[in-house]
């Protein structure tokens, strides 16, 4: 395993991403549940973008974060064209491990609050890896 680069990353860090919810973040265009309200994986989706965002500029060049659990209590419906912002607080840095803290609010109140977790990766080895993942999908077997 490649080493990680020096960084200044350091607990407290935060990150914030905003939204205005459209048709298409909702559930029914998810289709999970036919409703017209911001659906939990576009939810998800901001607050990997406030994680990253809390660490943007403190990697090496080369190196990144993706996200590897999150666990999200969904508090509240956001109709369309209703403002979402999600925050996240870094609050461990365990190696490679990054634990977050987050909330999201829309306008009115406190929609999401939970905890995320993202690795640090060289994102040229990452992505090397991936591409290895296409193998077998048919690509290069006999039949």
């Amino acid at each position: 395993m490649q080493p990680i680069p020096q960084t200044s990353l350091k607990a407290g860090m935060c990150g914030e991403a905003r939204t205005t919810v459209r048709e298409a973040d909702t559930a029914a265009a998810y289709g999970v549940g036919g409703i017209n309200v911001y659906a939990t994986p576009a939810l998800v989706g901001l607050v990997e973008s406030a994680a990253l965002n809390a660490v943007k500029g403190h990697l090496a060049e080369g190196w990144s974060t993706v996200g590897m659990e999150v666990r999200l209590k969904h508090l509240a419906p956001t109709p369309v064209g209703m403002e979402v912002v999600a925050r996240a607080v870094l609050q461990e840095i365990d190696g490679r491990r990054l634990v977050y803290s987050f909330e999201a609010y829309d306008e009115k109140e406190q929609i999401a609050v939970g905890l995320h977790q993202r690795y640090i990766v060289n994102m040229e080895k990452f992505n090397q890896k991936a591409q290895k993942q296409k193998v077998g999908k048919g690509e290069g077997k006999g039949g």
